[in-house]
């Protein structure tokens, strides 16, 4: 039986606003240091390099970890109380983020602001799944894709929008105290459906990883994913230092400039595949991982426009591909990797495959950039070498993308059968 037929279950729509809204302080909060980088360089005399590692390992090394154990939890247990959990840890690091007296104990937060969102992102989509048939799971994860560019606004614009008016400390101490008003209300409002019932039991850690490794779809999906986001999340971390380096612009207009002209197009986009993923859902997930890898593909392409663009005004006309593509191609990802995941690994599934994702995304992707452009001289020269380096990964993330979309639906069924065995 669906969860979603069970009388005391809070409504779907509202369960998932109020994901949507941790979710949207989740990447909020993670994007908030992206639009800071100058100030924080400023007063801790740090190089580009270690706020590469700021942005990306210091953050997503114990975020990719303690995802695998969140999510097993999650699988046999409350979802909502580990997400809601999650919440209040990521937050209060947050906030201790903005009393940091060095770049060590601002690492230090960064660390436990990884830790916490840790516990958000594969127990959610697995509540996801559980609340929304599979063929409206495209709208659902469509509406949750948006939280991603709702956060880059109030990191990248709202972040030092607060700072221009006092400092940078203070935009972390606004931006992680308001995070714990909206896990209030889902803590008290969300209701934890059943698992559904099956006759096998959890499998071991290891186990399920051999298992899930060995299919072919799931493989080229996390690996594509992995390296689509390594792309976009390190022009995502370094855009808005590019665009206040290369276009002459304070941080706060580079961080309002570089949001509004890629968030706009991402959430027509992002609303769009959601809607394009619900249609061609309905005679397979297959198609829907085919439109992903094209519009994965053509994201990338667009996103080194941008990088390269010789005015402000022409990047922003390379943000309108490039918004609209890359806001949406991860929608058909998810939604797919949702649909070939059995209940009793969906959420481990999640994590194994965030895990690949993560360190190939967050930690590789925003400190090797970093690295890059503190060798070629830590200007708008050397960002835009350490980003051209990077950011055509996604590329190679489109053809794996597109390899595990012919497999896609025999091995949903291969997952299917064990579950019954």
């Amino acid at each position: 039986m669906e969860a979603t037929s069970q009388p005391r279950l809070t409504n779907k729509w509202i369960v998932l606003l109020l994901l949507l809204g941790i979710s949207v302080f989740n990447y909020g909060d993670r994007y908030l240091l992206a639009g800071l980088v100058e100030p924080i360089k400023a007063e801790f005399s740090v190089s580009d390099g270690f706020m590469g590692l700021l942005l990306g390992p210091a953050f997503a090394v114990f975020y990719s970890i303690l995802a695998i154990p969140f999510a097993i939890y999650a699988d046999r247990h409350s979802r909502i109380n580990i997400i809601c959990a999650g919440c209040v840890i990521w937050s209060l690091f947050t906030v201790l983020g903005g009393f940091a007296d060095s770049q060590y104990t601002l690492a230090a937060a960064r660390v436990g602001v990884g830790v916490g969102e840790a516990a958000f992102q594969a127990p959610a989509f697995s509540l996801i799944a559980s609340y929304f048939k599979p063929e409206q799971r495209g709208k659902a994860f469509a509406v949750m894709a948006l939280s991603v560019y709702i956060g880059q606004i109030l990191g990248y614009s709202g972040g030092p929008a607060i700072a221009a008016q006092s400092d940078w400390r203070m935009a972390f101490i606004v931006m992680g105290s308001a995070g714990f008003v909206v896990v209030a209300l889902a803590w008290l409002l969300v209701k934890e459906p059943p698992h559904e019932k099956t006759s096998v039991k959890h499998p071991p850690l290891f186990d399920t990883f051999r298992q899930l490794i060995r299919v072919s779809s799931y493989r080229y999906m996390a690996i594509g994913m992995g390296l689509g986001v390594m792309s976009g999340i390190a022009f995502g971390f370094w855009g808005p230092t590019l665009f206040s380096r290369a276009y002459d612009m304070s941080q706060t207009e580079a961080g309002s400039a570089f949001g509004v002209a890629f968030t706009i197009p991402a959430f027509l986009g992002v609303i769009g595949f959601g809607a394009l993923v619900d249609y061609l859902t309905k005679n397979g997930y297959g198609r829907a991982l085919m439109l992903s890898a094209i519009a994965l593909l053509f994201a990338t392409l667009s996103i080194m426009g941008a990088i390269w663009a010789s005015s402000v005004d022409h990047a922003v006309l390379w943000a309108i591909p490039a918004g609209l593509l890359g806001g949406g191609w991860s929608v058909g990802l998810y939604a797919s990797l949702q649909y070939i995941l059995p209940d009793r690994m969906r959420a481990t599934g999640t994590a194994l495959a965030m895990l690949i994702v993560n360190i190939l995304g967050f930690v590789l992707g925003p400190w090797i950039a970093g690295g890059i452009s503190d060798y070629f001289g830590a200007d708008a020269t050397g960002i835009r070498q350490g980003l051209t380096v990077v950011v055509p990964v996604g590329i190679v993330g489109a053809l794996l993308i597109w390899l595990g979309a012919k497999t896609l639906e025999q091995d949903q069924s291969l997952l299917a059968d064990k579950e019954g065995d």
